[in-house]
């Protein structure tokens, strides 16, 4: 099985113009997402419908594709990348231009989800430490069956604990946080991206439902692994303090 990582970067953000390209521990951030791409997997390239973060990539050696620039999502991005490339890979894996940290073993754990043959689209997951996070309704909530296939994704707190006061929920449920890394079979990405937005997804803004709506498969990895997502400049501030300790 061939696997190779897309990862999509776009300069325009609302929060944080430009986070691709901000420097982190001397280094720009698309450049540290590359190198944890590339320590597992032996291709990567980043997409981009930016010519700065083109030149960036080609200057520390990265493999880049320009993409549009009138894209939706970073999964319709990465479907026009993995035309361009034309790459003969049986899974793409997405991960995003703003997570310097995401680890080698969780890459490794998205992808061995791929041996099972009934898995068309994988992500992981993480236990919850606390209620406060649970409640986010910026960090979505995931619901599994017993085989780790995704039943729903939600910002709301799912499930409900009946009958138990809310401080007592994590006792009595394992929640689970939706890390927004994701692996698509070669052919489910191309189908995925010619649907129409679904009513779940436009109720949550969740790009996820709408692959569930339509019948496809979501298979979830555990991981224990803790990762810094970069929206604001803020976090990257917090990314900074983050590095800082890892590297101790």
């Amino acid at each position: 099985m061939k696997y190779i990582a897309i990862i999509p970067a776009r300069y325009a953000s609302t929060r944080f113009p430009g986070k691709p390209l901000a420097l982190l521990g001397g280094k720009t951030v698309i450049q540290r997402v590359y190198e944890q791409a590339t320590s597992v997997l032996d291709e990567a390239w980043v997409a981009t419908d930016d010519e700065r973060i083109q030149k960036a990539v080609e200057q520390f050696g990265g493999r880049v594709v320009m993409t549009r620039a009138d894209h939706k999502s970073g999964t319709d991005r990465i479907e026009e990348a993995a035309e361009k490339i034309g790459t003969d890979a049986d899974v793409i894996i997405n991960i995003q231009g703003d997570e310097p940290f995401v680890q080698p073993s969780q890459i490794k754990t998205l992808m061995q989800l791929f041996d099972n043959a009934d898995t068309q689209i994988g992500t992981l997951g993480k236990r919850f430490e606390d209620m406060a996070a649970v409640n986010n309704p910026n960090s979505p909530k995931i619901a599994t069956d017993r085989q780790g296939f995704a039943l729903y994704f939600s910002r709301s707190v799912i499930p409900y604990v009946r009958g138990a006061e809310q401080a007592e929920w994590l006792s009595r449920f394992p929640y689970l946080k939706h890390l927004g890394i994701y692996a698509y079979r070669r052919e489910v990405l191309h189908e995925i991206t010619q649907l129409p937005q679904s009513p779940l997804e436009l109720a949550e803004s969740l790009e996820q439902l709408r692959w569930l709506e339509n019948g496809y498969r979501i298979r979830v990895g555990l991981t224990d692994a803790e990762t810094v997502g970069i929206d604001t400049p803020e976090d990257l501030q917090r990314a900074e303090t983050f590095l800082k300790e890892m590297q101790g």
